[in-house]
């Protein structure tokens, strides 16, 4: 029972940094049901969104940018298929889901030939404006598996169902809620342990 209420309390603690975080950035702004949308407009309202989910996917700035850039290229090739602004949000969300593993798994493969090293890759500016307890839940969510942590990123920070995890990470809903599980367990055995 003690262990349930740990688990309990992590979750609690993720969901409050990166709901803190998403709330940083603001509600969506509503569109226009008489205006034609845009690439224009997708892009103004959403790409702080998308570089800071990936941000939270890479652990890099500049990457998480350049994953969004190319998320929004290929919805420019694509926009001819287009059957609505709620599917180009989904596509943009996947892509940039889809564009952070891709990375992850260069990384992966670089530093099998290079020596890995340890860079703070945040800046200062991000992590200063968080509590110490919202620090401590970023660092160990960086800290998780690559799919664990794409979990707990698009349900408390990205406020997406189960379904709409299912769809933008390209896996069962059952495995979206085990991998929820797992990520939270291992994020509270993460948090206890003095770094």
């Amino acid at each position: 029972m003690l262990e349930g209420n740990a688990e309990h309390e992590v979750e609690r603690s993720v969901e409050a940094t990166l709901g803190h975080l998403r709330t940083m950035d603001g509600p969506v702004p509503a569109q226009q049901p008489s205006a034609p949308l845009t690439l224009e407009d997708l892009y103004r309202q959403h790409r702080m969104r998308l570089v800071r989910l990936a941000i939270l996917l890479v652990d890099e700035p500049a990457t998480a940018e350049d994953v969004v850039q190319e998320a929004f290229t290929g919805l420019h090739r694509n926009w001819g298929r287009l059957r609505d602004a709620a599917a180009a949000v989904g596509y943009l969300r996947t892509a940039v889901v889809n564009g952070s593993r891709s990375v992850l798994r260069r990384r992966k493969t670089a530093r099998e030939y290079v020596p890995p090293h340890a860079v703070n890759a945040r800046s200062a500016e991000s992590l200063a404006m968080l509590s110490s307890e919202h620090q401590a839940v970023v660092n160990a969510l960086s800290k998780l598996p690559p799919r664990q942590r794409e979990v707990l990123v698009l349900r408390y920070y990205g406020g997406l169902s189960e379904a709409e995890i299912s769809e933008a990470a390209g896996i069962s809903k059952g495995t979206v809620k085990s991998t929820a599980s797992r990520a939270l367990e291992a994020l509270q055995k993460a948090m206890q342990t003095p770094q």
